[in-house]
């Protein structure tokens, strides 16, 4: 069975390619996307038997895939909760894994595909439309991560976060009083938990909150450099790519 993982987060890719070279030792990757645009260029080349799909990416919902490239392969998603999505998927006989996923979690979905007569065809697929309009609409999120720092746990309020960063390999939340605290999941998973109106990705690396950002101005290449009301570790820039959707979010009040 030849497979393709499409996941932003790398620990979570390699756990993944791991389990599933253990399960099915006679399966074989041929490659990892970590982003929409570079899982589109791969699916052009690429046929797989089975894509095992993470939904929030870097730089959007993979949902967005179908749109460029027509996939006939089953598809099991990857998520963090989203409890309606979830019923949505099984529905149509798409499977799932829930964040952080267990090697028996893996081993159930490749067994759910060994049993599938045929692949799925266009028509079914979930309705995508839909399903990005309901993820698209803004949530409340988390209201306080619980954190540990000399040898004493607190809770910080999500509305006192400046931003959250990865600084080696380790996420951190920064607040606005310049409090700084490591936290045990990756970015791509805290950006599921949190307000997607109040906090936007603006990189790999950097998760903002709207109240943080004190201005932009364009640099080299086309890119964006914003300016937080408080001082990052690094110059928080914005890919052309990206910058459409970062100004539409800001509009988006």
């Amino acid at each position: 069975m030849n497979i393709i993982i499409i996941e932003d987060e790398f620990r979570a890719a390699k756990s993944l390619q791991n389990l599933i070279s253990d399960l099915k030792p006679d399966s074989k990757i041929l490659g990892i996307y970590d982003s929409i645009e570079t899982s589109i260029e791969g699916l052009k080349d690429i046929k797989p038997d089975l894509i095992f799909m993470d939904i929030h990416l870097s730089d959007g919902l993979s949902f967005e895939i179908f749109k460029s490239v027509e996939i006939t392969c089953p598809v099991v998603f990857c998520t963090a909760f989203d409890q309606y999505m979830l019923d949505a998927f099984k529905s149509k006989g798409v499977d799932y894994v829930l964040k952080p996923f267990s090697k028996e979690d893996i081993a159930e979905a490749l067994r759910k595909v060994d049993e599938l007569k045929k692949f799925f065809q266009k028509n079914d697929l979930p309705d995508l439309e839909s399903l990005i309009q309901k993820i698209s609409q803004p949530s409340a999120g988390k209201s306080s991560f619980l954190v540990f720092k000399n040898q004493k746990y607190t809770t910080i309020p999500t509305e006192d976060i400046a931003y959250f960063y990865i600084h080696n390999e380790i996420t951190h939340l920064v607040t606005f009083a310049k409090e700084q605290f490591p936290l045990t999941q990756p970015l791509g998973q805290v950006a599921e938990q949190v307000s997607d109106k109040q906090f936007f990705r603006v990189n790999r690396q950097y998760l903002v909150n709207f109240k943080a950002i004190k201005e932009m101005e364009h640099y080299f290449q086309r890119k964006i450099l914003v300016k937080l009301t408080i001082e990052t570790p690094e110059k928080l820039l914005i890919n052309k790519e990206k910058t459409h959707s970062f100004f539409t979010w800001l509009e988006d009040r």
